[in-house]
């Protein structure tokens, strides 16, 4: 009589034997639990922090270096978001730093040598950021010049403008005791220049997320011939984006003079690197595939940790912030190039 085989396929009459797939399973679901592909950056952070503290505890590891790392970036996000937003509708904006430059400059002069009310001289920059905007959306969306060659240009002729008006020259007196103090205030214990930060960045989340008009940019900056098709309006859309840029890099350059109680000749040109290494690396992050606020955030702080500790760990190497910036550029458009190509070959 034939005796039938009742064991269970790979067991031996025991508990069942683990197979590469369940292993398989058992590692994608701690990598799923973690959020790897997601919150990376999160985890760099804090790596990174770590790191410092154990490498260099007596300048990384103190509150007062804490507090300025945190507060220190937001003129850096302020003018990530202007890179993040003008990426999300499809044009590499170059201009942004210079329209900082220039909003710097005028800024100085409307209070300085004008006299004129600070709060009015700041709507008065906002105002230019727009003007800067609307040019740059003639430019792409009626010229149909290629926005990093129009934009471009459009740098080189807002350089012109802030010397005319700068004449050269930083101001370093003349502003109004009320808008100098804001800007060094700490409301609630929190740095008045990390609030304006945090809110235009709720702002442009929430807008961006959780409204229509957010859902048609994306769309319109992916694919604006197919989302031409679809009946959305894509050069509207390009020129909010544009203006929004526009005007969040001129708030940059009040931030900056607000925050620092002077007006530095061309004091947003060495912001422009930082931006796109923030924004492209928040590509990463959060929404992996697509330019998004949270991720622009969580990367400027990647950043942030990096240049710092290695400032404090090398002061006689002036190069190091440009050296970790530029890299980091590197290596996220590259990571980002590499998923886009994965994401095709899969599908």
């Amino acid at each position: 009589m034939t005796t039938l085989d009742t064991t269970p396929p790979h067991t031996t009459g025991g508990a069942p034997k683990p197979t590469p797939r369940s292993r398989s399973i058992r590692g994608k679901s701690l990598a799923h639990w973690m959020a790897l592909d997601r919150f990376s950056g999160v985890y760099i952070i804090i790596a990174l922090v770590a790191l410092f503290m154990l490498w260099i505890p007596d300048t990384f590891g103190t509150p007062t270096n804490a507090r300025a790392l945190i507060a220190g970036q937001a003129i850096t996000g302020v003018i990530a978001l202007a890179a993040t937003i003008s990426l999300i509708s499809g044009v590499f904006d170059l201009s942004i730093a210079a329209t900082m430059a220039l909003s710097i400059s005028i800024c100085g002069q409307l209070q300085a040598v004008v006299g004129m009310n600070p709060w009015l001289a700041v709507l008065c920059c906002l105002a230019v950021g727009a003007v800067v905007g609307v040019a740059n959306s003639i430019i792409v969306t009626r010229l149909h010049i290629d926005p990093v060659i129009g934009t471009l240009a459009m740098s080189a002729i807002l350089a012109a403008v802030t010397y005319w008006v700068a004449s050269g020259q930083s101001i370093l007196y003349g502003f109004d005791p009320s808008f100098v103090s804001l800007g060094s205030s700490e409301p609630l214990g929190v740095p008045f220049t990390l609030i304006v930060l945090i809110v235009l960045a709720a702002i442009l989340w929430y807008v961006l997320e959780q409204t229509p008009a957010g859902r048609y940019l994306y769309a319109a900056g992916a694919n604006p011939q197919a989302a031409r098709l679809s009946g959305v309006r894509v050069n509207r859309l390009t020129w909010g984006a544009l203006v929004t840029s526009g005007m969040l890099a001129a708030a940059a350059g009040v931030v900056l003079t607000m925050q620092v109680g002077s007006a530095p000749f061309q004091g947003g040109l060495p912001y422009l690197l930082p931006a796109y290494s923030a924004a492209f690396l928040g590509s990463t992050q959060i929404r992996p595939g697509r330019f998004n606020i949270l991720g622009t955030l969580v990367a400027i702080y990647v950043v942030a940790v990096a240049v710092k500790g290695l400032q404090l760990k090398f002061p006689e190497s002036p190069w190091v912030t440009d050296l970790v910036q530029g890299s980091i550029l590197l290596l996220a458009v590259g990571f980002a190039v590499w998923a886009t190509r994965r994401r095709a070959a899969g599908s």
